[in-house]
């Protein structure tokens, strides 16, 4: 498991203050408004820059925060697609049966019958559910999976899998 979380991606200036447009990769926007310490970094997590918050506020749907240190708009266009980060334990508490995605990210995917299906290389959010992406051995399709306790019953980071039944007839629309 990795030591930080990725959060947000700072996708704008706003104003000419220095305030930054962050798009929030995390379920709950709110926890921005309680944010002191992160970091800035690159997607893979590299290049770690703690960084101290000023102000932060919603704005519909995206976040609006003030940097220590960034106070135009130059210097706020000059760290456009950075992401923020937070360390594991500064992390919001997740309920029962949930999950960072960073944490699923890498995990082996397991059916019932098929086998070693491959490894979760990306999780999107569709509304009702999230949906896994999952990285097959070979030339093959990636397959998407939902995330959903029915199809994957047994999820265990720290031993590296998921255990999944498939849904009748997905695996092959992936053959």
């Amino acid at each position: 498991m990795q030591d930080y979380i990725i959060i947000g991606k700072i996708i704008g200036a706003h104003g000419i203050r220095g305030e930054v447009k962050v798009y929030p990769l995390t379920d709950d926007a709110h926890r921005f408004i309680k944010l002191k310490e992160c970091f800035f970094c690159r997607e893979d997590l590299s290049d770690l820059k703690p960084v101290s918050v000023k102000t932060s506020r919603l704005d519909r749907g995206n976040v609006l925060i003030h940097f220590d240190g960034v106070d135009d708009r130059d210097k706020a266009q000059a760290i456009h697609g950075t992401f923020i980060a937070v360390s594991r334990e500064n992390a919001v508490p997740l309920k029962k049966d949930s999950y960072y995605i960073a944490d699923l990210i890498g995990l082996n995917v397991i059916d019932d019958e098929k086998g070693d299906l491959g490894k979760v290389c990306d999780c999107y959010e569709t509304g009702a559910n999230y949906i896994l992406e999952i990285k097959r051995l070979g030339k093959k399709k990636n397959l998407l999976l939902p995330f959903l306790k029915i199809y994957c019953y047994e999820v265990n980071p720290e031993e590296g899998y998921i255990k999944c039944v498939m849904p009748k007839g997905l695996y092959e629309l992936y053959e």
